[in-house]
């Protein structure tokens, strides 16, 4: 996967901004908007998660219910990152600069051009 994928540790400013957005529900297998927090509390309710705060923190934290809040969550659909990417064929750490492998905390920097 290493040379295929970017990887990094998100700010909670960042988890906050993705959910908000690009935060769709995973409903009946069908994708769902999150209006409000209902939603959450109906399907999320029994194992504690009742609105969109408790939800980026159970993600951000990797609680004891991360597993079930990240399967509520439909997988983000993120746009290509506004000014592009430098080299895809290098990877992140390398001396040439390229876009794959793990950014650390560079990875909030991507994901904000491509939001």
């Amino acid at each position: 996967v290493q040379p295929y994928v970017t990887y990094g540790y998100p700010s909670l400013k960042t988890v906050k901004e993705l959910v908000y957005k690009r935060g769709f529900a995973k409903v009946n297998k069908q994708r769902i908007p999150i209006s409000d927090n209902s939603i959450i509390s109906t399907k999320l309710g029994e194992k504690g998660l009742y609105g969109m705060e408790d939800l980026i923190h159970e993600i951000y934290t990797v609680g004891p219910h991360f597993k079930q809040a990240s399967n509520f969550l439909w997988p983000f659909k993120l746009s290509a990152p506004r000014g592009g990417f430098k080299c895809k064929r290098h990877g992140y750490c390398e001396m040439k600069g390229g876009d794959w492998g793990n950014r650390e905390e560079g990875i909030n920097e991507l994901i904000g051009r491509m939001n």
